[in-house]
């Protein structure tokens, strides 16, 4: 069969995790003998298509005012601007119907979305190819993909433009959907509550990483404790770092590696520790040295996480996990077992997780050998063999 994968962002351009996964799917795929093809947003100011590892990537410049790569950088009026010419994009329906046709596609397996607009879902239906939604965020239910407010609150209730905003979508949207999947129930039962998809089929996929499951040998002279993602406020990096710096102990050492919006605050809170150290952007394929170096990864969030891929790394270095209770993260930590979770946004709670393991050896240890026994050993052949199975039924 061949599938076409749509997806906003594509590697080498990575904001988030769901490229990274969008990428693995694709070449899965290819190497049990089906085919591949990726739609994704351009970084120049034309239609591109590279060729690589046997996949054809089509990145199609079809945005207004900046491309998707750069909304971290945008600020004013364009983002709301942005976000209401992204509502739906005529020239995005018909350069994606063109290629649909020319590639000869079975099916149409949709990732993020924003910058291709909501008529990337339409072609489905027009061109009679099923559609799968594979949701990785919020975006159907929130401008800002996250659920959090601008003084970064959980939004437990729209205001009066988010909802209308909402109401477009669910409208645009319609019933071009044939399977919706999720990593996390959280994230499906999101979507049910706000009356996307109701007469749609759902299924829970966990993620799948090609790391051999294998637990690395630790060192517990210094007890090594890393965040791994974005530095903005939504995830709860100023959390760790206020917890961390409670902690009277000069054996263990805090790593942040990553990039965003907030990185700057976050580094003027650590300055007088010299137990913080931030490492910037780390490639993905060089990742996995901070994962069998670390001894505990925390992720902090606020916001409603989905299925934190870094979860799914660390455990398949046997390296437990702390996490806000929040969102799908605790669908994954199983209290007392890989990990710990606590109260998002509150420091004590988290300092109170910290100092188990920090002061517990054998405990550690313990959440050690069972994180490494959390996933299967093949997780991503797992997943593709679920997907594949989904892909029939639908084609069938």
């Amino acid at each position: 069969m061949k599938i076409c994968y749509i997806s906003n962002l594509y590697p080498p351009n990575v904001l988030g995790g769901a490229e990274i996964i969008v990428e693995k799917m694709a070449l899965e795929l290819v190497k049990r003998g089906h085919e591949s093809i990726i739609i994704t947003t351009s970084p120049y100011n034309k239609k591109h298509v590279i060729n690589r590892d046997n996949t054809t990537i089509y990145q199609i410049n079809t945005t207004k005012l900046y491309p998707v790569y750069k909304q971290t950088e945008a600020s004013g009026l364009k983002k709301p601007l942005w976000h209401l010419f992204d509502l739906w994009n005529n020239a995005t329906l018909k350069e994606i119907k063109k290629i649909l046709v020319e590639e000869n596609v079975d099916l149409i397996h949709i990732n993020n979305f924003k910058g291709l607009s909501l008529s990337c879902f339409k072609v489905g239906k027009d061109l009679n190819i099923p559609v799968i939604f594979e949701s990785h965020d919020f975006s159907l239910i929130c401008p800002r993909a996250n659920l959090i407010r601008g003084n970064n609150t959980l939004c437990q209730q729209r205001n009066t433009v988010c909802d209308q905003y909402v109401k477009i979508q669910r409208k645009l949207l319609n019933e071009n959907v044939d399977l919706l999947i999720s990593p996390s129930n959280f994230m499906i039962n999101k979507f049910k509550e706000n009356q996307f998809f109701n007469n749609t089929s759902t299924v829970k996929i966990p993620l799948g990483i090609e790391y051999k499951c294998e637990k690395s040998e630790k060192s517990y002279d210094t007890i090594d404790i890393t965040y791994i993602g974005t530095l903005g406020k939504h995830k709860g990096v100023h959390t760790l770092i206020e917890a961390f710096k409670d902690i009277d102990n000069d054996s263990i050492r805090l790593h942040i590696i990553g990039k965003g919006y907030d990185e700057e605050e976050f580094k003027e809170m650590a300055r007088k520790d010299n137990r913080i150290t931030f490492h910037g952007f780390i490639d993905n394929k060089d990742i996995r040295e901070f994962y069998n170096k670390s001894n505990i990864i925390v992720i902090p969030s606020i916001c409603y996480d989905n299925s934190p891929l870094v979860i799914y790394e660390s455990f398949s270095t046997g390296t437990p996990v702390i996490g806000s209770n929040i969102g799908g993260i605790p669908e994954l930590i199983e209290e007392n077992f890989n990990g710990f979770l606590f109260e998002p946004e509150n420091s004590e709670s988290l300092k109170e997780k910290l100092l188990k393991v920090i002061n517990n050896k054998e405990l550690l240890k313990k959440l050690e050998y069972n994180s490494a026994k959390t996933l299967p050993s093949n997780s991503i052949d797992v997943m593709v063999d679920k997907l594949i199975d989904e892909y029939s039924k639908l084609l069938n």
